[in-house]
């Protein structure tokens, strides 16, 4: 009787605690659940024609980050879908990008830069990706990130606390939240711990790269190198990633970073998903 008396009685906080755990973990993966689900662009002013083509542009957008196909972007099929995006749409709402700012005339109203963000039915996406011949990915791994920059004489790595990463930091990670991923920037006490350069980066297996991220939870590595050329005016880009035990590598050049970046993780996205090789 002592012992079951024990049990019965087990202290209400533990069970709250352990009931609040459980939700908090429900409601977290529901919300990363609608993330995927949801799209942002900017649009000048808003007027109806110009909301429809937000519409348009963040269908394309939450197609590619629910299914992980960066192949889709641009594809043909998609054009009868996004001229009836709205029909997808189960709500949307605009952020003023120069909220403070007063407006002084009615064409300063129409002209306005907005944030328009969308979220998309679930069901009615993965319908569209259905027909497609694609599904949703839901499960989906921490990646950790490491890129070196090398522009002139000057090669470093980008990294979550230094103010001389700042742009590329806040691109990398807008770029993951683009395509619904959670990605992790090595710090420079781990990049000093191990002895980690921009031009060494080329040279280091995933595996070593991984141990400086493990403990904040990445799960997998990308590499990449991004070298400005003054001819084409833009950045020639090399990616690396180990997947499954096969090397993956893509190149492109002539873009900026952000595009860079955007099709970097994009790329990995598109092997994890296994919806075939990087573009």
């Amino acid at each position: 009787m002592t012992a079951h008396r024990s049990i019965s009685r087990a202290p209400r906080w533990t069970l709250m605690a352990l009931v609040v755990a459980l939700a908090c973990c429900t409601m977290a993966k529901a919300r990363a659940a609608d993330d995927l689900y949801r799209a942002q662009t900017v649009l000048t002013g808003q007027g109806e024609a110009n909301r429809m083509i937000g519409f348009a542009a963040c269908l394309e957008d939450v197609l590619i980050k629910v299914s992980g196909a960066l192949k889709l972007a641009g594809d043909p099929r998609l054009q009868p879908y996004k001229a009836r995006a709205s029909e997808f749409v189960k709500a949307y709402r605009y952020h003023d990008k120069m909220s403070g700012t007063p407006v002084r005339d009615e064409q300063g109203t129409r002209d306005r830069p907005y944030d328009l963000f969308v979220d998309f039915d679930d069901q009615k996406i993965n319908g569209i990706l259905s027909e497609l011949g694609l599904k949703p990915w839901l499960s989906r791994p921490v990646l950790g990130v490491f890129v070196a920059m090398e522009q002139g004489a000057r090669t470093y790595v980008v990294s979550s606390d230094a103010r001389a990463s700042d742009l590329q930091r806040d691109a990398l990670l807008a770029a993951a939240d683009k395509r619904g991923l959670r990605i992790i920037l090595p710090d420079e006490a781990a990049l000093a711990r191990s002895s980690l350069t921009g031009p060494g980066l080329a040279t280091r297996p995933s595996s070593a790269l991984a141990q400086a991220v493990a403990d904040q939870g990445a799960e997998l590595v990308l590499i990449g190198h991004l070298r400005w050329d003054d001819a084409d005016l833009g950045w020639a880009t090399d990616w690396h990633f180990d997947w499954q035990g096969r090397p993956y590598r893509w190149q492109f050049r002539g873009v900026t970073f952000d595009e860079a970046f955007r099709r970097g993780i994009g790329g990995a996205a598109q092997i994890l998903s296994g919806n075939g090789d990087p573009l």
